[in-house]
């Protein structure tokens, strides 16, 4: 069963711990991604994660095989989820299978747990690794909840989103959560090094070693961002780069050819997502233009769906924008329906002219702060009965009902317009929610409101 699942034995020979397979198969090979050979084979030579290694950590006791808990391990890509499943399967004494949320269904996962059963009444327990679990839909979650509770399995599953979004609750409930940091420039110049010396990694048989050049190295560990895995796949590229051009250096040259950009960590459905467009609003919100489009490039780089940003900068506008410069809402709708008018990538000119517009204009919440003080007076119940001079009085018995008695039409009034007269119900006759602010074109309407007030009898608000 687990052959049906995780690969025939034809393609490669078996590995001796049976189910074993997909991204934790046999290391030792050559033909192997260098990130996959270079993977620790002991809790000791995991690098970084130190605050869930300390001596009698569940982690480590779980590596140990000492353990029988769930875990979920949530971080960013590069920080060791994969690894740490990887010790776990060296050094557990149970039966360890591998599934990955991208490949396997329903029916795949109610198999491995079927097995899991039969095995366990043989004495024989079983760790379940499940990669990119957030992948998983809440059917194939659900599937595996008895098993856990149960303990039939341990489950550990790795996922680079926030859980609390992508992980149904009565699972998490049961499980032990695990934040994995990112991996500082120590910890990846660490892993780089080792790389570089290690046989499993670029150390060649007649023990030539390759050199890294300072620059070489500053610059591999800026592209890294953090990411183990991306650091030791630029490593290698620049590795064979150099022996193309029969070297053993690798210096800034080699390296950047062999890498053609950094890649950006972000994750349009998860936690990533969330925390970059939050960023984006409050760089906004903030007036630092460089930032903002540090996270307009970062978002569109990753593929974020364009009309989206379009729609946050329309909110914005209005919300943290205002009277203080009313001409940002239309730019920023403009550049909306540029978005739908012309695409990517051509559509990035326009929402970058949106967001220097937006970034650069003085800002006031005050029409979003006053529709909200208004909000809660409705919702609050102080409404009140409309003034009867106010009231429509176009219909037949409208008047003998004192609808429209005494109404001022405001273009009859001299010299100013201003109709002196009682328009809030009487139960809100006090109320003042717009407080414009001295910013930007707003100052000039401060100033006309201040003088509206004089002229409807009001007091200074």
């Amino acid at each position: 069963m687990a052959e049906d699942l995780f690969g025939s034995s034809s393609a490669a020979a078996p590995d001796p711990r049976p189910g074993l397979g997909g991204s934790l198969s046999d290391a030792t090979s050559g033909q192997l991604p260098l990130a996959v050979r270079m993977r620790p084979r002991t809790v000791d030579e995991i690098v970084g994660q130190q605050h869930l290694l300390g001596p009698g950590s569940p982690l480590r006791r779980l590596a140990a095989g000492e353990a029988a808990m769930s875990v979920f391990l949530w971080g960013p890509p590069g920080t060791g989820k994969t690894t740490i499943a990887s010790v776990v399967s060296h050094s557990t004494r149970s039966e360890f299978v591998e599934v990955s949320a991208v490949t396997a269904g329903v029916k795949d996962v109610r198999a491995v747990l079927d097995t899991a059963r039969s095995r366990l009444a043989r004495g024989t327990s079983t760790v379940l690794f499940v990669d990119e679990v957030h992948r998983f839909s809440k059917s194939q979650q659900d599937v595996l909840l008895p098993a856990v509770e149960n303990r039939i399995v341990t489950l550990v599953a790795a996922t680079t989103e926030n859980p609390s979004f992508s992980v149904i609750s009565p699972l998490l409930s049961r499980s032990l959560l695990l934040t994995l940091r990112p991996l500082t420039d120590d910890d990846i110049g660490t892993l780089i090094t080792r790389a570089l010396v290690d046989e499993r990694g670029l150390r060649t048989a007649d023990d030539g070693l390759y050199t890294l050049t300072e620059d070489a190295r500053a610059d591999l560990l800026r592209l890294a961002g953090g990411d183990a895995r991306r650091a030791l796949t630029y490593l290698e590229e620049a590795a064979a780069g150099a022996t193309a051009r029969g070297s053993a250096t690798i210096d800034a040259d080699v390296l950047g050819q062999a890498v053609d950009r950094a890649a950006v960590r972000y994750d349009r459905a998860g936690d990533q997502h969330y925390d970059v467009i939050s960023a984006f609003i409050k760089s906004l919100r903030g007036s630092d233009v460089d930032a903002a489009l540090h996270y307009l490039a970062r978002m569109l780089e990753a593929g974020e769906d364009p009309r989206f940003v379009a729609r946050r900068l329309m909110v914005l506008a209005s919300e943290d924008i205002g009277m203080a410069d009313p001409t940002v809402l239309p730019l920023c709708v403009a550049a909306a329906q540029a978005v739908q008018l012309i695409g990517m990538p051509e559509a990035r000119i326009n929402l970058a002219h949106a967001v220097v517009a937006c970034a650069m204009a003085p800002k006031s919440n005050a029409a979003y702060a006053a529709y909200g003080a208004a909000e809660a007076d409705v919702r609050a119940g102080r409404i009140g009965q409309v003034p009867a001079h106010l009231r429509d009085a176009h219909y037949p018995g409208a008047r003998a009902l004192g609808h429209g008695k005494g109404y001022v039409y405001a273009h009859d009034v001299e010299p100013h317009g201003v109709a002196a007269q009682q328009y809030l119900p009487d139960e809100l006759v006090t109320a003042r929610y717009y407080h414009p602010t001295r910013h930007g074109a707003e100052a000039h309407l401060a100033d006309r409101l201040q003088r509206i007030d004089e002229l409807l009898g009001r007091p200074p608000r």
